[in-house]
């Protein structure tokens, strides 16, 4: 299904926030600065725990008609209404999935293989995230990092809209918008810095300005 996809897709984790600032206020910060994309992964937290949080950020985000996505969780996506949900290798297979969520859920995967992204793109899924392209220590148990080359190669090869994850900032960013990925997915680039409305747009006008060149 084709679909139009915002180039920057934000990735929540609570932790990562500057000096343990409150989630919820770091996430609106971001939307208002033009973030259009989130996907709420607190991996850590139960059902019972994460149901509020979700209600509240579903809240926020209609509100920016922004897009929610949640990790691995289809029936909390369907609780709170979400526009989809992010699957892992663990997750329930997208094919059934997206019996269970229709065809206007938005479905993204975690790939780290050709393969993986050949197999989401049959059972259709809408976009993936590739990676870790760079080393970043919450990816490190995914072993060593694919490289920029790597993603290069899987993007000429790819049917699906691909995000490019890991490492990811502005220092490097033009390099993977420059090996074809369709966007990037950010999680400390985004909640860590002191300003998260100037990181936005410092990833931003990068994106802007390969749209530019190409």
């Amino acid at each position: 299904m084709c679909r139009s996809l915002p180039s920057i897709y934000l990735i929540t984790d609570r932790h990562q926030t500057y000096r343990k600032r409150d989630l919820l206020e770091t996430i609106e910060e971001l939307l208002q600065a033009g973030v259009r994309m989130i996907q709420l992964r607190e991996k850590d937290l139960s059902a019972a725990e994460l149901f509020p949080l979700a209600q509240e950020l579903r809240d926020l985000t209609f509100s920016y008609h922004s897009l929610l996505l949640i990790n691995d969780r289809v029936d909390l996506a369907q609780a709170i209404n979400a526009d989809g949900v992010h699957l892992g290798c663990h997750s329930l297979p997208i094919e059934i999935v997206r019996q269970v969520l229709g065809p206007k859920f938005l479905i993204g995967a975690s790939t780290h293989t050709h393969s993986e992204i050949e197999l989401c793109s049959r059972q259709g899924a809408d976009f993936v995230t590739y990676g870790p392209i760079y080393f970043t220590p919450s990816k490190a148990a995914y072993g060593k990092p694919a490289g920029v080359q790597s993603l290069q190669d899987i993007c000429i090869k790819s049917s699906l809209p691909i995000y490019a994850l890991g490492g990811v900032k502005k220092d490097n960013a033009h390099e993977v918008l420059e090996a074809g990925a369709t966007g990037i997915a950010a999680i400390s680039a985004l909640v860590s810095p002191p300003s998260p409305t100037q990181a936005f747009q410092d990833l931003a006008k990068i994106m802007t300005q390969h749209k530019t060149k190409a």
